[in-house]
């Protein structure tokens, strides 16, 4: 059957953006080329951009949107409102013509053939502009779903094309030079996917916060997908590394559950006489939902084989490297999870400058709000807080845009604020995605800003600080540092970074390292396991109050040893992907017993020690029966990291080693819980902070791969110091002669016996003379602090030139 003004999706290709808009094309490109390779997608039809201007030359209406929108000012919030309104009393007003109705009203039927009679639809706008690599139309026009007979259809599709003139769609066309009326509207008529029995969400095939192009990003939560991009809900996240899984392991390689409040379904009581039609509503999600995953594993790894599937197919069309942008649903009938929608992603992926850029705050104050960083940056103003749209025009340039959630239609104040701050959403919902757009800092899912924060409040909005995002009281001085990554030149020697969070991994993997030099494993365990590992395998041991502690931060549905090796595991690999293939070198706990007994539940299974900087730490403890079988959670963490993750790029290291025969225990240890020198690639290092390890460095070099000196406890004991003493704190100096011909033996030691050397203390990072000093001694690698990175790259690179000269 042919149509003139319908053409269904295995009729459609991107090709066809200026017939049916960007969502159609797009959807008709996957239809035809990607299901065969395993992508689910519904099918549907798309009425045509030519219907539009049908309708419109039908009905005369022309002359009176000229009239309206020809002399309009978006900047007049209260005009643009006006005016809007009235258009789309128009366009909403008009008669469909017979011959076009029959054909949606057709296809419609041909839909309900294939799928059967209770099929339900969604009627989405597809703007002819919409995806264009000029600009996103994303969230300018509207949606209905659960559509399920002609009458509601009809209408829907008169909604949607009356959506071509919201106020945000109006302003927007303004912003990017697009002439109002010829932007046409193409609509996507398509199988409803049951989300709203299981779960919906988005995703994109880069990290939206970074660039960072090697992770596929996945956003998710109970019901219909619209509160996920609308974000009136924190969703579920998840990453998976894309190297690692075209490699063929399945594994992902960070998550955090959102609190997921609301689940958005279908409602049963519609009434197409009333203008507001509500085709769905939200319902609160039960308390022990919301603290279980919306989905899988298996679910996401079925998504991410979408997304690298979907991104391979666009970029080879395109001849370059296209990140997309895609909605999903998972279909609570059949189980089966569905691409819904799919575009270009349009803002990080033109990020394409060499330049990087770093903020940095030079002082802290109260914290008055926290949430999710959005972006990377820091801005000050007045905190101004906007309730509903009706008083979108008392917000002045620069203020700090405060609200409970943002939509479409706040998007022409938003591009004039210096920051944003919500209650509700995640890292994909509105005001995230717009503030990407704008380049201005944003917190999402802050909870109680709202409450917290006062009209005329002077306050910094801080993005640089890892996932999570603070608002400080008054406005704090800070720094930004910007350079031409294009204009540094490679040095000989390696320079690698040390990193202990997470949360910064993405962000600064665009620095120009040769690694990870040092991960911390104290962190992780820090900060998102926060249970000493020995309460987790004996929890019987705890008081009732810390059993109650510890049983919230793990839950009810997991193991408290997959607690941390889960944890563990994903924090290291998160760090090991930002320099994937290159070496991340990850150091085994180094917590001393009063910061191990500071962890919920260590008092019970750490001695007093007077001194435990020269205690009981590091390799002293990895044998020892009193935490034996804690380091034996480590290895087993760093075992799935290597072998059921994929990262063999993973270097373990073995941190303050007294003795050879220590250091062969602990090999042993190692080797008991599956992690054996050798096997797989596996190289393990040891720290280099002890006299002992320089006197005995042939020893040390037959069970070791390689040293890394650690020149703060190499001090510390070469000097007698306790560095965590502020009374002697004059006598610690990293460039005494002393520490400095200890250091000249351990490379030189190194070198003898093959093995490699690095050093991952603090002296490069401060004085440039100790990094010549180096460098001169024919160091393998070095190991800075990121904020160090480019100004000691700078520095070797003149001391490698003096040496050639």
């Amino acid at each position: 059957m042919s149509f003139k003004y319908v053409k269904f999706f295995n009729e459609l290709g991107i090709e066809d953006v200026a017939l049916v808009g960007g969502k159609n094309a797009s959807l008709g490109e996957m239809y035809q080329n990607l299901t065969a390779e395993g992508v689910k997608v519904p099918n549907g039809f798309a009425v045509t951009a030519e219907a539009y201007t049908y309708i419109f030359d039908y009905n005369d209406i022309n002359k009176d949107l000229h009239e309206l929108l020809d002399d309009i000012d978006p900047d007049d919030v209260d005009e643009l409102q006006k005016r809007g309104k009235r258009c789309r009393e128009i366009v909403y007003n008009c008669t469909l013509p017979d011959d076009l109705k029959s054909e949606i009203l057709q296809g419609f039927k041909l839909l309900r053939d294939e799928y059967g009679e209770h099929i339900s639809l969604a009627v989405r706008s597809s703007a002819t502009a919409e995806d264009s690599p000029e600009a996103s139309f994303a969230g300018q026009n509207d949606t209905y779903l659960n559509i399920s007979n002609d009458e509601e259809l009809l209408d829907a599709y008169k909604r949607c094309l009356s959506s071509n003139f919201t106020d945000r769609s109006i302003h927007y066309k303004f912003d990017n030079g697009f002439d109002y009326l010829k932007v046409y509207l193409s609509v996507t008529v398509m199988k409803m996917i049951r989300s709203d029995k299981a779960s919906s969400g988005v995703m994109f095939s880069i990290d939206t916060e970074s660039g960072f192009s090697d992770v596929v990003f996945i956003n998710g939560a109970y019901g219909l997908g619209e509160n996920v991009v609308q974000g009136t809900i924190d969703p579920d996240s998840f990453y998976v590394h894309k190297p690692t899984f075209n490699a063929g392991y399945r594994a992902v390689l960070n998550r955090r559950i959102g609190r997921k409040q609301l689940k958005m379904v279908f409602n049963d009581e519609i009434n197409i006489n009333n203008i507001a039609v509500e085709y769905t509503k939200n319902i609160e999600v039960d308390e022990n939902q919301r603290k279980q995953f919306c989905i899988s594993d298996e679910d996401v790894m079925v998504l991410a084989d979408y997304a690298i599937k979907i991104e391979d197919h666009y970029s080879k069309k395109a001849s370059y490297r296209k990140p997309m942008d895609m909605e999903w649903a998972k279909d609570g009938d059949d189980g089966e999870i569905y691409i819904v929608q799919a575009r270009p992603e349009t803002v990080e992926s033109k990020n394409k400058g060499l330049f990087y850029e770093t903020y940095s705050l030079k002082s802290r104050s109260q914290v008055l709000v926290e949430g999710r960083a959005v972006g990377r940056k820091l801005a000050t103003g007045k905190v101004h807080k906007i309730e509903d749209t009706s008083k979108l025009n008392e917000f002045k340039a620069g203020e700090v845009l405060v609200a409970d959630t943002t939509t479409p239609d706040w998007e022409p104040i938003m591009k004039i604020a210096s920051a944003i701050i919500t209650n509700k959403g995640g890292r994909t919902c509105h005001a995230a995605i717009i503030s990407r757009e704008l380049g201005i800092p944003a917190i999402v899912g802050a909870d109680n800003a709202t409450e917290v924060l006062n009209n005329d409040d002077e306050v910094t909005v801080s993005c640089v600080e890892g996932e999570n995002g603070y608002v400080y009281d008054g406005a704090l001085e800070y720094e930004i540092q910007r350079t031409d990554l294009g204009t540094l030149e490679k040095t000989k020697t390696k320079i690698m970074m040390n990193l202990g969070n997470p949360d910064l991994a993405f962000s600064l993997s665009s620095l120009p390292v040769d690694g990870v030099g040092l991960a911390r494993m104290e962190f992780i365990i820090n900060e998102y396991i926060k249970v000493h590992p020995m309460a987790l395998i004996h929890p019987q041991k705890l008081d009732d109050a810390t059993k109650k502690e510890v049983a919230a931060l793990v839950g009810n549905d997991m193991d408290y040893k997959e607690y941390f090796i889960q944890k563990l595991s994903e924090g290291v690999a998160t760090i090991a992907s930002s320099v994937y293939p290159n070496p991340c070198v990850v150091r085994m706990s180094d917590f001393k017993s009063n910061e191990y007994a500071a962890l919920l539940g260590g008092e019970i299974f750490e001695p007093k020690e007077a001194n435990p900087m020269i205690g009981f730490r590091g390799a002293s403890r990895y044998a020892h029966p009193a935490y034996e079988e804690g380091f034996g959670l480590e290895c087993t963490a760093m075992k799935r990291v290597r072998d059921e993750m994929g990262f063999t790029n993973v270097i373990l290291m073995i941190p303050f080693c007294r003795r050879v025969k220590e250091g062969q225990d602990v090999l042993n240890t190692m080797a008991k819980y599956g992690l054996v020198r050798g096997e797989n690639g596996l190289e393990v290092y040891v720290m280099c902070e002890i006299p002992n390890n320089v006197i005995l460095i042939d020893e040390f070099s037959k069970i070791f791969d390689g040293f890394s000196i650690g020149s703060n406890d190499l001090t510390q004991l070469t000097l007698g110091v306790d560095r965590d003493s502020e009374i002697v704190a004059f006598d610690y100096e990293e460039r005494d002669e002393g520490v400095m011909k200890m250091i000249e033996m351990a490379v030189s030691g190194a070198k003898r016996n093959g093995r490699h050397s690095g050093i991952c203390g603090q002296a490069p990072s401060d004085y440039p003379e100790v990094a010549e000093f180096l460098v001169n001694l024919g160091i393998d690698s070095m190991s800075l602090n990121p904020d160090s990175v480019i100004k000691t790259i700078q520095n070797i690179v003149a001391v490698e030139k003096k040496q050639k000269g």
